[in-house]
């Protein structure tokens, strides 16, 4: 007899970022479309008022601090005036919101979108779940943390080439024959982070992604005094002496914005 135990790979949740870039003479139409009609009838609820955590049909409102160019070429994100974020258990209304909002705002802003869904932690047991997130920040309200960072990536193809055992201990540190530790990796080189950024990763359902989109759509939240801290994780992160895992990541565009209570807010 052998067990029939595979644990499940399925979407937990399904998620987007629309990305619009409105020029001037269009910032007052678009503040009249009925974006927030759209959020209501989905039941969607917005993260920026005091709640238990992350809402399960959610809608976030970003509006643009700056955003810095990277490895990958993407216009479309590096130029966004505005970032609205959804998300459901289900596909259906991420699906439904995304195209309604494009013919609500069309043809101009056309809006990026970059979706995602979260699934089971790949690389995570118990040792690994209590030290990155069993004490992790939890999502709370836009005036305690108004900070909103959105970081896209893929991996290279030698990475994927790479099977799940050897991705994996790029997780770890690394230690030479004498137990000295040679390489931080990802652990603990975002291990700053871990108490004071609300992050969370959306993966491109299929893996590798197709061309033209990314692996991995990272996102992070902070107070306004944690934003250095984000910062230093980021730098750690990329320097491959620490993390070699990095030797293997193209990002897209850093873009930074600041969360806001309401649509209207977006082009006050």
């Amino acid at each position: 007899m052998r067990a029939n135990d595979v644990r499940s790979t399925e979407a937990l949740r399904h998620g987007a970022y629309v990305c619009l870039a409105v020029p001037a003479a269009a910032r007052r139409a678009v503040a009249d479309a009925a974006v927030p009609a759209l959020a209501q009838r989905l039941g969607l609820r917005n993260e920026f008022a005091p709640g238990d955590g992350h809402p399960p049909e959610a809608i976030t409102f970003l509006r643009r601090v700056s955003a810095t160019p990277a490895a990958i070429p993407d216009d479309g994100l590096l130029h966004a005036d505005a970032v609205i974020h959804v998300a459901s258990q289900t596909a259906a209304p991420v699906a439904e919101f995304c195209a309604e909002a494009t013919r609500l705002l069309g043809p101009v802003p056309k809006p990026l979108v970059l979706s995602g869904v979260v699934r089971p932690m790949s690389y995570t047991g118990n040792a690994m779940h209590n030290f990155a997130y069993a004490h992790r920040v939890l999502q709370q309200p836009g005036p305690v943390m108004p900070n909103a960072f959105l970081v896209p990536m893929s991996k290279t193809a030698d990475w994927w080439k790479k099977d799940w055992m050897e991705r994996h201990t790029y997780i770890l540190p690394r230690y030479d024959d004498a137990g000295r530790m040679v390489h931080e990796g990802h652990a603990l080189a975002s291990e700053a982070g871990i108490a004071c950024l609300m992050r969370r990763t959306y993966k491109h359902p299929v893996e590798p992604a197709p061309a033209g989109t990314y692996d991995f759509i990272t996102y992070f939240e902070c107070a306004d005094a944690d934003v250095p801290t984000f910062h230093t994780v980021c730098a750690a992160l990329r320097d491959v002496k620490k993390n070699p895992e990095w030797r293997f990541v193209r990002e897209g565009p850093t873009w930074q914005g600041r969360r806001v209570a309401s649509w209207a807010e977006l082009f006050a």
